[in-house]
């Protein structure tokens, strides 16, 4: 597995502090975020996981702790949208230019508005998807969000 990414490159091209941490990615686990939590001896609230949603038709990247679910209206108000839906896997794969299950918020084929649970700046650190399918970058959750440009709002269900 390569550490190098589009998403790691475009940390380190950021200057942001951040380590790389691999673990054994399982495609039959029923939740990806949890399963990735478990393998890094992780707290589920610290690994982030990457959504892709659509929100008036228009794409948005959402990242928000592994053990919870967004809340669509709370997202579609975030980007002041009336309504919120998530992108079907295709879509998504194919805006974010990664495979779901590798989605990470940095290095996307398009640059999309980007929204992270307000709760997750409470961490020192996350965990947040590298780009890869067990790859994950770890570093302080508001360098995460002045690079994405991204908005903080409380978007969990």
């Amino acid at each position: 597995m390569s550490k190098a990414t589009r998403a790691t490159q475009m940390l380190e091209k950021a200057g942001v502090a951040f380590s790389v941490h691999t673990y054994d990615y399982d495609p039959d686990a029923d939740h990806i975020g949890l399963q990735a939590a478990e393998a890094l001896g992780e707290a589920p609230g610290r690994v982030l996981k990457t959504l892709m949603a659509l929100v008036d038709g228009k794409p948005v990247c959402v990242i928000l702790p592994s053990d919870r679910e967004v809340a669509m209206k709370k997202l579609a108000a975030a980007f002041g949208g009336k309504s919120a839906q998530m992108m079907k896997p295709a879509d998504a794969e194919r805006s974010a230019g990664y495979k779901v299950g590798g989605i990470s918020p940095f290095g996307q084929m398009r640059k999309v508005r980007t929204a992270i649970e307000q709760a997750a700046l409470d961490n020192e650190y996350v965990f947040i998807n590298g780009g890869q399918r067990g790859l994950q970058v770890r570093l302080n959750p508001r360098d995460a969000m002045s690079v994405l440009e991204a908005l903080a709002a409380p978007l969990v269900a």
